[in-house]
């Protein structure tokens, strides 16, 4: 044990009433007890995604890197491994990622063995940063971002983050502000690049149904005669909000972040219809609830307007908002977007969004429901920017291939 795993353990026991309360697996592999991999046949890069969106974020790049190296992609939350082996299960290993206790980390990277690793946006665990360093594995951030707040919040312990920093290889960032940031906490600057986001790269532009959506309106009973509002990655307090605000005539699809929200989603809508069928009729009901994971963007694709969730809450700090822009979706978004600053800006300059809050969303959504053309005109220019911002998966695959001891 060292100096951080004493700092961790009185932290874990303050805060157990927050994570022992959620239910989570793979605790044996939190700790760092992975079966090893088999022995390399080629360099091995290890790419660390926390969840859902960061694993999604690397759908472009994994396959820019498997014809060079081996790839193992780790996710440290249930949903984030789940999406990690429907992703990337046939062209890479997928495994839990540990804790960032010294023995965990130890464990995993005996198990793991890469050669280089890349670190989705800001991942910089301190044990897992020393510990690399000691073995002479180099390590880089790819995607890099970090919002003001965090900002804010590292920068109390600025010190702390400097040291483990200046060790890494690189950070590819996204934008400027980024950038700022991270050497505002100690990064040299000629380690620090401006490549652009992932996401956009992992957008799928598509015209045609997406599979399984016209079962899944089938199946809920939506009816597809009347225009749908689906509000993805929504949380709490935005269901009641949206449900309240849901024009007469339209029909209102929510579909909660976070499992264990679900059931308070369904009291904010009385009388909805669950995916999973545990309350309501199908026939004749105008609220519907998405109470399943990865099937969000089958909804996306039925509706006739896009709600991005957790942006009406100034504590939940904004969803991502490319996946229905780029499936065309004239999409609503609210004022607090502080964890999606550079994709929400972008699209804002080109007026590819339609902004509100809690007050005027009533009016919004009945004005561009009634507005065919100014549906086509966000639809249009949102797809536009997407294309110009595309090509971050492609940098990054050069600089994390650099790092390797060789390329086939």
């Amino acid at each position: 044990m060292n100096a951080l795993d004493f700092l961790y353990i009185p932290l874990a026991v303050a805060t157990a009433p927050v994570w022992a309360g959620k239910k989570r697996s793979g605790w044996n592999e939190r700790f760092g007890k992975i079966p090893s991999l088999p022995a390399k046949r080629r360099p091995r890069l290890l790419l660390h995604a926390v969840s859902v969106g960061e694993v999604s974020a690397l759908r472009e790049l994994v396959p820019l890197l498997t014809p060079h190296c081996e790839v193992v992609v780790s996710a440290t939350t249930d949903t984030g491994l789940k999406r990690a082996r429907e992703l990337f299960g046939e062209q890479a290993f997928v495994v839990r990622y540990a804790l960032d206790f010294s023995w965990c980390v130890r464990r995993f990277l005996d198990a793991v063995r890469p050669d280089a690793v890349g670190l989705v946006e800001l991942e910089v665990w301190p044990n897992f940063i020393d510990e690399c360093a000691r073995r002479g594995i180099p390590a880089g951030i790819i995607n890099g971002r970090l919002s003001l707040r965090s900002f804010r919040g590292y920068s109390r312990i600025r010190p702390f983050f400097r040291r483990r920093l200046r060790t890494l290889a690189f950070a590819a960032v996204q934008d400027l502000d980024y950038a700022g940031r991270f050497q505002g906490l100690g990064l040299p600057a000629d380690k620090c690049s401006v490549t652009g986001s992932m996401k956009w790269d992992a957008a799928k532009i598509e015209d045609g149904p997406v599979p399984g959506a016209e079962e899944l309106a089938r199946d809920m009973g939506i009816d597809r005669a009347r225009p749908l509002i689906v509000a993805g990655s929504t949380g709490p307090g935005e269901e009641a909000l949206f449900h309240a605000a849901c024009p007469a005539g339209a029909q209102l699809l929510c579909a909660p972040r976070k499992p264990e929200r679900f059931d308070l989603a369904a009291k904010d809508m009385p009388g909805c219809v669950r995916r999973t069928g545990a309350g309501g009729s199908a026939r004749g009901a105008d609220r519907f609830l998405l109470d399943t994971i990865g099937e969000l963007r089958k909804a996306y694709s039925l509706a006739e307007v896009v709600i991005v969730g957790r942006s009406f809450m100034g504590d939940l700090f904004g969803s991502d908002p490319i996946e229905p822009v780029a499936l065309g979706k004239p999409t609503v978004l609210g004022p607090f977007v502080a964890d999606f600053e550079q994709v929400t800006a972008a699209l804002d300059q080109s007026e590819a969004l339609l902004r509100t809050d809690r007050q005027g969303l009533a009016e919004a959504l009945r004005s561009v429901l009634e507005d065919s053309a100014r549906r086509k005109g966000l639809a249009e220019r949102g797809r536009r920017v997407i294309r110009v911002n595309q090509g971050a998966s492609e940098r990054h695959a050069q600089m994390l291939l650099a790092m390797l001891p060789a390329r086939a």
